[in-house]
């Protein structure tokens, strides 16, 4: 595996605190529907892989979920977003039909959305209802039969994930894959799954300059590992392949570490 260069800028990580602080100090904005409407519409009219379905809330919102069952399953993913965006979108709609190309079950999820002209620190209150998504998804795969369940996340759904995992440690998630994670993990000592941390070389500051002390924090952590993607910047663009393999690879090892969760 490749290992994360030390990188000397003076910078420190931006901490979930931080994103805390800049939350409280911004306008708050209300869960966009209207444009997780439109996500939704817009996704499903371009659909070409995979089954929609939707998820009910205990509010009465149903979000949309992509699923691709491969006819032997090595296990089920749910796919998870980054700021804004939709399951199908670009690196999302990737993620999902390459890694069922490789044998797994996936599930992509909408995540909560906001307007475009929000800010990072304005998702944090959106927190809990992403927590809730994510446990409606695992809960949904776990009714399918699954137990060998991992989450892929990148950037802001890798945050989101995190907060989620630590406050869930009986999730029944047996790995946890982050991709281009946008601040410092949140209380990692809560977490008992194996991690993989997987950023590109050219992927946004906020994720590098963080690398070693997440590698600090995961370290402790059986079985998990960090992976720096030569050359790839925080979408992967022309790196798909590499980062296909080298989360398929973490996940087959996670998977065969230790029974599955009952």
């Amino acid at each position: 595996m490749t290992a994360a260069r030390r990188f000397g800028n003076p910078l420190r990580r931006v901490s979930v605190a931080a994103l805390l602080i800049a939350g409280l100090c911004s306008t708050s904005k209300a869960q966009d529907y209207e444009r997780e409407k439109r996500w939704a519409e817009q996704t499903l009219a371009g659909l070409v892989v995979g089954d929609p379905v939707r998820i009910a809330q205990k509010n009465g919102h149903r979000f949309l979920g992509l699923h691709i069952a491969p006819a032997k399953a090595r296990g089920a993913l749910i796919i998870a977003h980054g700021r804004g965006w939709a399951p199908d979108h670009d690196l999302y709609g990737t993620l999902r039909t390459r890694l069922a190309d490789a044998g797994f079950e996936t599930l992509s999820i909408q995540m909560p959305v906001l307007p475009s002209s929000a800010k990072l620190g304005d998702y944090l209150p959106t927190f809990p209802d992403a927590d809730e998504r994510l446990g409606l998804a695992v809960a949904w795969l776990r009714a399918r039969g699954h137990r060998d369940i991992a989450i892929v996340s990148h950037s802001l759904g890798a945050t989101m994930t995190n907060h989620y995992l630590i406050r869930n440690p009986d999730a029944g998630v047996r790995a946890w894959v982050f991709i281009g994670i946008i601040n410092g993990l949140e209380d990692m000592f809560r977490i008992r799954i194996p991690v993989l941390d997987v950023f590109g070389e050219r992927d946004w500051d906020i994720t590098r300059v963080g690398a070693n002390e997440r590698q600090a924090q995961i370290k402790v952590i059986s079985g998990s590992e960090q992976v720096m993607v030569a050359d790839a910047q925080h979408f992967f663009e022309g790196h798909e392949s590499e980062l296909i393999r080298v989360i398929s690879g973490f996940l087959d090892r996670a998977f065969q570490a230790a029974p599955p969760t009952r």
